[in-house]
């Protein structure tokens, strides 16, 4: 859904364009980091089979083995861009999305018979809006130390072994590594490439204070009788210390 910036760097790493198979699909909080696409003859001009870019990613480039490349941000450590792995670096979080980071004319509210209704964390009508990344092209990056939350739905949702609150193995300190497709998941029995970039701190709700949470206002001796809308607490974001290798 997004990632939240609580306590980051001063200011992200900069805005680079994205990888054009990939970087609409990002949700936020993703870990990406950076891949090589030629550059056509005529740089700046569409061309089938090169990645496409707004004009002015085009004003520089590297020239290995005579052929000119210029630099994307891509989320896919395999399958994706043939040279990116998990070696790579520099590792970021990137900052784009839909949910979570307002569209244009918000979301339906309504629809057959009133059943799309929305909350803080929760869309059920169509998002009547464009990816923050698609009027650009370019994804927001930040690589600097500091204390970021990334929405549940964006990370290893593995139940029992992702980075979940249902994950019983999980503590304070824990070490967080990313997926083959950037997602944030534990170090230890998770689905990451070996390489830790965070440490955990805790699982947050959205902090709303204006919908009121069930477990605030149900009682277990409920006038209604109605016992089993008492619940816990529901998370929304795991919040943790983002401090990636440099080299």
């Amino acid at each position: 859904m997004s990632l939240k910036l609580l306590q980051p760097g001063i200011q992200p790493l900069g805005q680079f364009d994205g990888y054009d198979f990939d970087f609409l699909t990002l949700k936020g909080g993703e870990v990406v980091t950076f891949g090589s696409v030629p550059v056509p003859a005529q740089p700046g001009i569409t061309s089938p089979g090169y990645d496409k870019a707004a004009y002015d990613a085009f004003d520089g480039y590297v020239n290995p083995s005579m052929v000119a490349k210029r630099p994307v941000v891509t989320r896919t450590f395999s399958g994706g861009l043939g040279t990116v792995s998990s070696a790579n670096r520099p590792l970021m979080l990137a900052d784009e999305g839909i949910l979570g980071y307002g569209t244009l004319f918000g979301a339906v509210v309504g629809g057959t018979v009133g059943q799309q209704v929305n909350g803080p964390s929760t869309y059920t009508g169509a998002i009547l809006g464009p990816h923050t990344a698609l009027g650009s092209g370019k994804v927001t990056c930040w690589e600097k130390p500091g204390l970021y939350a990334v929405s549940l739905d964006a990370c290893d949702t593995a139940v029992t072994t992702g980075l979940q609150p249902t994950n019983t193995t999980l503590d304070v300190g824990a070490l967080l590594d990313f997926s083959a497709l950037g997602l944030l998941t534990p170090h230890t029995g998770g689905s990451g490439l070996g390489v830790s970039v965070a440490r955990l701190v805790e699982f947050a709700t959205n902090g709303s204070l204006v919908t009121t949470p069930n477990y605030l206002v149900a009682a277990l001796n409920s006038p209604s009788g109605n016992v089993s809308s008492v619940g816990p607490r529901s998370f929304a974001f795991a919040v943790f210390y983002f401090n990636p290798p440099l080299l």
